[in-house]
């Protein structure tokens, strides 16, 4: 009797956390655990219609070199984009085709953004390395985040389109 209540006990400690992942997931939840935006809760509303400067988006990040690095430093973490990355919350500041200037700051078609300096080195010391600059590439975006320490593509550059989940919504969240 007793080992029977011990296997529900446990039973039901396993399947409601994962039930309420499933829930979470398919109304299209997503728990934000970085401080670039506020912390909490947001939901995914899926995009009919094309991507827009200004627009605030969760994003797969693309398999690449870069990313691997970004993982292993901890500055994206696990999650069921490709590769088992977390998706990316980003506003869109550039669109194909905009010019790109790498300096202290960033400049778009030579204006300059907002919040936009580099930093030289992580939180911890280690280097970061900014993207070169340049025109933006058909069917690529280039992200930003006000946050000072954020990772955006000041340092990996214009990622594809193609990775575009939808719009970010805040639905309970709290600032860092």
């Amino acid at each position: 009797m007793i080992r029977r209540r011990r296997i529900a006990i446990v039973a039901a400690l396993v399947a409601v956390p994962v039930a309420l992942f499933a829930v979470g997931y398919g109304a299209r939840l997503r728990v934000n655990l970085s401080p670039s935006y506020p912390l909490g809760f947001w939901r995914i509303h899926v995009l009919h219609r094309d991507v827009r400067v200004g627009d605030l988006v969760f994003i797969c990040p693309p398999q690449t070199a870069t990313f691997d690095l970004a993982f292993e430093r901890g500055y994206i973490r696990p999650g069921l984009c490709p590769g088992w990355r977390s998706p990316l919350i980003k506003t869109v500041v550039a669109l194909p085709g905009q010019t790109i200037g790498i300096g202290s700051s960033v400049t778009i078609d030579g204006r300059p953004l907002p919040s936009s300096g580099l930093q030289p080195v992580d939180g911890v010391g280690r280097a970061l390395t900014p993207f070169t600059g340049g025109v933006v590439p058909a069917g690529k975006l280039l992200l930003h985040s006000d946050y000072e320490g954020s990772y955006d593509s000041r340092y990996f550059g214009p990622i594809p389109a193609s990775g575009v989940l939808g719009l970010a919504e805040p639905v309970l969240t709290l600032e860092p």
